[in-house]
């Protein structure tokens, strides 16, 4: 059975040109748009959406969580629809927004019994859920929520989106700007959660997170480039992946997307990723190239592509202009 379902979800924000005669020329998409998206996902599954700021991971999930309603398509959650049917959905999901947007002024314990009080239950009652999680901030419980790190807020927010039990959960980068061991945490706790029978929404920046999700879907502009689980993105990359590195990393870049026979070259760290459209070419001729144009200390490899490698040669599909950009 599916948690969620989705068809053809758009919502296009318009903004106006400023000036004498705003809102008379023609309205121009903004980012974090969502343009006719369709996917399920299965209940008790781990689904990532994985993405840029701005790709509209933030607009899906406000529409999913009754927010926004959107221009057009359909999409239920926990078999009900989002638009006639919000009231029901509300009672049914937990929704952990990017922002920190709990009360700074009000205490741990004051915020979580806050919102079990929102949706008529206690925290005694459903406690279990949260134990784990909760305990782990329990000994701040008189501290400000406002004056918690970014591991213990992060901790609280969940903590105060689980405590009605709810059947989905919707995470909208949850581990933005947080250390990397309460990041590995975090999604400890997310597959404790799995194990409880709650399907999670999760979207995330992070291209190592993906391989944490039972499957993903990567996401640029608000279109969908694909669905799968991370490794059968990967397993579709087709082409031969390189990895270049010289004593001048710079202007090996130029050097790179200069020659003919390279599909795609990006910067991935000390290293160049590059694709060739001949595949004939070979190591030692791409060698002989950049030595004679003044490199040193050449190195050229065969490596396995990752989900980001995956992302950027998807993307190209859909916007050619980003061609080794």
């Amino acid at each position: 059975m599916y948690a969620i379902q989705v068809e053809g979800l758009s919502k296009n924000y318009h903004s106006a040109k400023s000036g004498k005669y705003a809102g008379l020329g023609k309205p121009s998409a903004s980012p974090d748009q969502v343009d006719g998206v369709t996917f399920d996902v299965h209940q008790g599954e781990i689904f990532g959406i994985i993405g840029p700021d701005g790709a509209g991971k933030t607009t899906l999930f406000r529409i999913l969580t009754t927010l926004l309603v959107p221009d057009s398509g359909t999409a239920k959650v926990d078999g009900y629809d989002v638009v006639t049917e919000l009231k029901d959905i509300r009672q049914r999901v937990g929704y952990m927004p990017g922002k920190f947007s709990l009360y700074q002024d009000m205490t741990v314990e004051e915020n979580l019994n806050f919102f079990a009080t929102v949706f008529n239950t206690t925290v005694e009652e459903n406690y279990e859920l949260v134990k784990d999680i909760y305990q782990q901030i329990e000994p701040f419980k008189t501290r400000r929520a406002g004056k918690l790190s970014g591991g213990m807020k992060q901790k609280l927010a969940l903590s105060c989106a689980l405590i009605h039990k709810p059947s989905v959960l919707f995470l909208d980068e949850p581990t933005t700007g947080v250390d990397p061991v309460s990041r590995k945490e975090f999604w400890g706790m997310l597959r404790k959660l799995k194990e409880q029978g709650i399907t999670i929404l999760v979207s995330t920046p992070y291209m190592d997170e993906a391989f944490l999700c039972d499957r993903i879907a990567l996401i640029q502009d608000g279109i969908f480039l694909q669905i799968d689980s991370p490794q059968g993105i990967i397993d579709q990359f087709a082409q031969t992946l390189w990895a270049v590195r010289s004593n001048n990393m710079s202007k090996l870049l130029r050097d790179l997307r200069a020659h003919p026979a390279v599909d795609t070259c990006f910067a991935f760290g000390d290293v160049h990723h590059v694709t060739l459209s001949n595949d004939s070419y070979t190591i030692a001729e791409l060698h002989d190239y950049l030595a004679q144009l003044g490199h040193s200390t050449i190195e050229v490899h065969v490596i396995k592509a990752g989900i980001e490698d995956c992302y950027m040669q998807l993307a190209r599909r859909v916007d050619p202009h980003s061609n080794n950009h």
